[in-house]
């Protein structure tokens, strides 16, 4: 019975100490993104840099309220292509790399063909896109999972192929279809390498936004950014680049958090 105390405190007490260790690192990046705002604005102040050049940030913060930018509009225009795109790579990424799993022949014929594909430069199939898909939200949708779609494919497909074979044939053994040996078997070993990819893409997923955007758009902050850009309203196009990051900074712990709560700590790539 001691021993059994004993081993719940220690385990007790270590996730007591990892919570704190991840709150003191949290607690450090705060800090030194605070001291770096911090700094920046003291900087602007002392050299007293013009606001063309480069803008303080409480100078980029009062921008919020120049209504005539459409701020909150313009934002939710490029989430939802971020977001759109990269929920769209995951779940075609996902099901081809299970596709390629399951049939050899398909992955001969196809996985080189899309590797060459994917050595394409997507800004310049941008314009392309455009003249085929005409533009809007929904090309941008499109480009964005252009640039999201092959890192998740690659990783989910090297994660499925690191499963035990003798897993798979105990599966098989026992019957169970190929649903099962993927919902059971497969899925959770490739876990790792999926969120890897999916991070990856995470920070992809802006940049195929915003190309999309500065193409030919009407509405987003792309276009905003081209549109403020001719009145010298560098204050503004800071905001636009700071809302960019953000967004990015979300779907980025989002999938942390997913992260966190499907894959223990020891299973983590990163």
């Amino acid at each position: 019975m001691t021993n059994t105390v004993d081993t719940t405190g220690g385990g007790g007490a270590e996730a007591r100490a990892e919570r704190a260790a991840t709150r003191r690192r949290w607690l450090i990046v705060a800090a030194v993104h605070l001291g770096a705002i911090a700094l920046w604005e003291a900087l602007v102040r002392l050299f007293d840099i013009p606001a063309f050049v480069l803008p303080a940030p409480s100078g980029i913060v009062t921008t919020l309220g120049k209504s005539s930018y459409d701020w909150s509009g313009n934002t939710l225009v490029t989430a939802t292509e971020i977001f759109g795109g990269y929920v769209l790579s995951v779940v075609v990424g996902v099901a081809l790399a299970l596709a390629f799993s399951w049939s050899r022949p398909l992955s001969l014929l196809a996985f080189p063909l899309l590797v060459t594909l994917n050595m394409i430069p997507k800004v310049a199939l941008g314009p392309l896109v455009i003249v085929w898909f005409s533009y809007g939200i929904g090309t941008n949708i499109l480009i964005t999972f252009l640039l999201c779609f092959f890192p998740i494919l690659l990783t989910t497909v090297r994660g499925l192929k690191e499963v035990e074979p003798d897993l798979l044939d105990l599966v098989r053994s026992l019957k169970g279809s190929r649903w099962q040996a993927f919902r059971y078997i497969q899925l959770p070993g490739a876990l790792p390498y999926l969120f890897s990819g999916m991070k990856v893409a995470a920070i992809l997923a802006v940049a195929g936004a915003v190309v999309g955007e500065f193409i030919a758009s009407e509405r987003g902050l792309g276009y905003l950014m081209i549109q403020v850009q001719a009145s010298l309203d560098t204050p503004a196009m800071f905001m636009a680049v700071v809302l960019l990051t953000l967004l990015g900074l979300g779907l980025y712990l989002a999938v942390l958090v997913a992260e966190h709560l499907f894959l223990p700590r020891d299973a983590r790539m990163t």
